[in-house]
């Protein structure tokens, strides 16, 4: 079984903010200790819900990411932003200059540090290639802050084909790919698998499709640890 330092984390793309009333329901329903959301309207998000404080926030996308933590769970260490290769939607419609945000945090249970981070690939208007390089390079980035800290990334990685290729892709970079069971999209009889985390150095339990809101994403809930496997 994982140990006591067992993690809650969960991410969501708002779909245009539109599921932003949602929120405090959410989190009073899986009593999370980091939710990351993609898709929200940086003007028009709380700096607390219920629990969670705002650690950082896009600024220059009108829609663009955001991560809460839990300040009893963890001290936050230091928050950065980054741009990633730019896709032909990015440069015709509204700008996404900032694709991925991490914090890094101290479990105050365990000293532990890790480093939490929230990714948004290019639309599907993009190639998978191109979606594998912007993957790739977030992960360098974040190698970068963590220096051998143990990190997760989650979000929208608009990556609904071919994931074995990706899976083995990122096994040889020591990422692990973690996917619900079930879709975690739908939209005009579509469904798919867009949310995913990708962990080094942790344990992954599980993670979850959570009941669909407003939004034509799922939330996903990942249960994981930075403690080893315990009896």
């Amino acid at each position: 079984m994982l140990m006591e330092s067992d993690l809650r984390i969960v991410s969501y793309n708002l779909r245009e903010h539109l599921a932003i009333g949602e929120l405090t329901a959410l989190v009073d329903a899986h009593a999370m200790d980091v939710l990351c959301l993609q898709e929200c309207d940086s003007t028009d998000i709380p700096d607390e819900i219920n629990g969670l404080t705002l650690a950082a926030s896009t600024k220059t996308n009108r829609l663009g990411l955001a991560l809460y933590y839990s300040e009893e769970r963890f001290e936050l260490l230091g928050t950065s932003l980054f741009a990633l290769m730019k896709s032909m939607h990015d440069r015709v419609m509204a700008p996404a200059h900032e694709r991925l945000l991490a914090a890094r945090l101290r479990d105050r249970q365990t000293g532990h540090e890790l480093i939490v981070a929230d990714f948004h690939a290019a639309p599907l208007t993009a190639s998978n290639s191109l979606r594998r390089k912007q993957i790739g390079l977030a992960h360098e980035k974040l190698n970068e802050l963590a220096d051998g800290v143990p990190t997760v990334m989650v979000g929208d990685f608009n990556y609904p084909w071919f994931r074995q290729g990706l899976r083995r892709h990122l096994l040889k970079t020591g990422y692990e790919l973690s996917i619900t069971e079930e879709p975690t999209y739908a939209r005009s009889g579509f469904r798919g698998h867009f949310d995913f985390a990708t962990t080094m150095g942790m344990q992954i339990a599980s993670v979850l499709s959570l009941p669909q809101g407003k939004s034509d994403h799922r939330p996903i809930l990942l249960l994981a640890s930075v403690a080893a496997v315990g009896v």
